[in-house]
């Protein structure tokens, strides 16, 4: 199978496949025989989490939740997909998401408006409507009770307004979908990770996703998983990392803010000077070429975040 890693808790990671190894992580909460999975991927990821369930023993009836932090197709895509592989799953979406997962017709088309139709496609194939008697809206502060155990919801706005994390409180964790940022495992210098903010597509505020990181902060939680990538321990560093790093792509977006046609090429110059000052600050021995590669698609995305985030205040 892609991969599936175990961090204790219950706790595992199943690679997606998406665009590469190790670049969008599903979750699988186990708790006494039933299951819990955080974020899906795309259509193609159920597989993958097919033959993860069949490696810890459980059944496809045996999933209860499918939890999404946000419905950004490399979240949500397969949504549908896996509500229909799992008969007893509940689907537990933000409320300004749900509509969308009953009829995704609207989220596919500003999806292909960013990608274009034929990359949206190859990227997510079609998306299946959820029934909305199986959507469960997260609010916050809402409980849901995985075979006893309590995972519990935070609104966590910031990359998205429809953004929620969710924290187990078992392992004292945070699934944090794109919130916490991405840490890619191939960047990790001997065991410690970097972290980098991720401020797409169209609904970055930064001060949302500063006070987002902080509530979190403030659990003093052991350990965050992200989608991109997996478990990262030493979470007081990494938050610090993401504040500086929040402010450095805000600064960034403000020096080009006047530049008209320009702006979003020189946005993504300077990203990707900020991408490679980073990569001398953390050390980073993978090569260039090759972090660059990586980080090619985020840095574009973040580029047109700021761009879109610049011209949404311009109109305020």
């Amino acid at each position: 199978m892609q991969g599936l890693k175990g961090f204790g808790h219950g706790i595992y990671a199943v690679d997606s496949a998406y665009t590469g190894p190790d670049v969008a992580a599903i979750h699988l909460i186990e708790q006494d025989g039933r299951a819990a999975l955080v974020d899906t991927g795309n259509n193609d990821a159920l597989v993958h989490v097919e033959q993860a369930l069949a490696e810890t023993g459980l059944s496809p009836e045996a999933v209860d939740y499918v939890l999404l932090t946000h419905i950004h197709l490399d979240h949500a895509g397969g949504a549908g997909a896996f509500m229909a592989a799992f008969p007893n799953a509940k689907l537990v979406v933000h409320s300004r998401g749900a509509r969308h997962m009953a009829e995704p017709s609207k989220l596919f088309a500003g999806v292909s408006a960013v990608y274009g139709a034929e990359r949206a496609k190859e990227l997510y194939g079609e998306l299946i409507p959820v029934a909305p008697e199986r959507i469960i809206e997260a609010t916050e502060g809402l409980e849901l009770n995985l075979a006893g155990r309590v995972i519990r919801v935070l609104d966590t706005p910031g990359h998205a307004r429809h953004h929620v994390c969710y924290f187990d409180t078992v392992s004292r964790s945070f699934f944090t979908g794109d919130t916490f940022g991405l840490s890619y495992r191939a960047l990790d210098v001997n065991g410690r990770p970097s972290i980098f903010p991720t401020t797409t597509p169209v609904q970055f505020e930064p001060e949302a996703m500063h006070a987002s990181i902080a509530r979190m902060e403030a659990e003093q939680p052991a350990a965050m998983y992200l989608t991109h990538y997996a478990q990262v321990t030493d979470v007081p560093r990494l938050a610090a990392d993401l504040h500086r790093l929040i402010d450095a792509h805000v600064a960034i977006a403000e020096r080009h803010a006047n530049a008209g046609a320009e702006r979003k090429a020189l946005i993504e110059a300077d990203v990707w000077a900020l991408v490679a000052e980073e990569a001398q600050r953390q050390g980073w021995t993978l090569p260039e070429a090759d972090w660059r590669k990586l980080l090619a698609l985020d840095v574009e995305l973040n580029a047109q975040g700021l761009d879109v985030w610049l011209g949404a205040r311009a109109k305020d």
